[in-house]
């Protein structure tokens, strides 16, 4: 979808950029003159000098379409909310644990693209369908260089218990107590009532590209 902003010039959609920005990181690593045009927002064109890593940011865009329209669903979010994280900043580091009990930091993914995922909690039909989405492409994303985790407040043997149901291949985190979610501002759905979703898009040099609930 394409939106128009207040200058009248046309602006893309978050999946759009995401996958925009996703592009220009592998054109900073590679020396390839291949080009690359997304076309519709789920296909690829590449004449035949194409990079594997220009190869690999189409898997990502048809990845990213596969569980997009659960990225970008309608939530009733808290006006009050103001993100603390944003677009160019480079957010606030954590230690949680993983669903197997393992302490994991943020800084374990510095180097890598990386997608960040806070969502309200297991079990619930919007986030057992965003898992199940990210797990059906999941090897697209690894292919991309992509990693994924998933943040919520359940705890460890709640996310275990998850990950085992639905086979989930990626990384599942324990906010307990929303810690991480509000140093990070991640705003409430229904007015503050329920944990919201929100998802951080970073590059290899840990910085924050692109910010959509």
């Amino acid at each position: 979808m394409i939106e128009s902003n207040n200058s009248g010039t046309a602006s893309s959609s978050p999946r759009q950029r995401l996958s925009a920005l996703m592009s220009a990181e592998a054109s900073s690593s590679s020396s390839s003159s291949s080009e690359i045009k997304f076309q519709n927002s789920s296909s690829i064109q590449t004449n035949s000098m194409a990079s594997p890593s220009n190869v690999n940011m189409g898997l990502l865009e048809r990845s990213l379409s596969a569980v997009g329209a659960a990225f970008l669903s309608a939530i009733i979010v808290n006006p009050l909310d103001v993100a603390k994280v944003n677009k160019g900043s480079i957010p606030p580091s954590f230690t949680l644990k993983d669903q197997d009990g393992k302490t994991v930091s943020l800084s374990k993914f510095k180097g890598k693209p990386l997608v960040v995922y806070f969502y309200p909690t297991d079990e619930t039909p919007r986030c057992t369908k965003q898992a199940c989405g990210f797990r059906d492409s999941y090897k697209k994303f690894k292919k991309a260089g992509a990693q994924v985790i998933r943040i919520s407040g359940d705890d460890a043997e709640s996310h275990k218990a998850f990950a085992k149901k639905y086979r989930l291949p990626f990384t599942l985190l324990s906010d307990e107590g929303n810690k991480a979610r509000k140093e990070w501002g991640v705003p409430s759905d229904l007015f503050g009532t329920l944990p919201g979703s929100q998802n951080f898009f970073f590059d290899k040099s840990y910085i924050v590209r692109l910010v959509y609930g």
